[in-house]
């Protein structure tokens, strides 16, 4: 393994979570080049950048939907 400590795994989640999000997302949306083989041209470029534009988002939006899920779920009551 890379050895990256601990402390630093909310950026090491948000960098995997984004790049397996964009990949499918610009997959899915480059699904019609299919038919012209044109397929891996259209859809890499569009992974690096629908990447590049998401990752800052995940970094500074995480900490936020965290609160916020905290604020509208309870402690599970059994």
């Amino acid at each position: 393994m890379l050895g990256i400590p601990r402390r630093f795994s909310h950026f090491v989640y948000a960098v995997l979570q984004s790049g397996i999000t964009t990949a499918v997302a610009s997959m899915v949306a480059s699904v019609p080049f299919l038919g012209e083989q044109t397929f891996l041209e259209h859809w890499l470029p569009a992974w690096g950048a629908s990447w590049l534009v998401m990752l800052p988002v995940v970094l500074f939006v995480a900490p936020m939907l965290r609160r916020l899920t905290l604020a509208l779920t309870t402690e599970d009551r059994i």
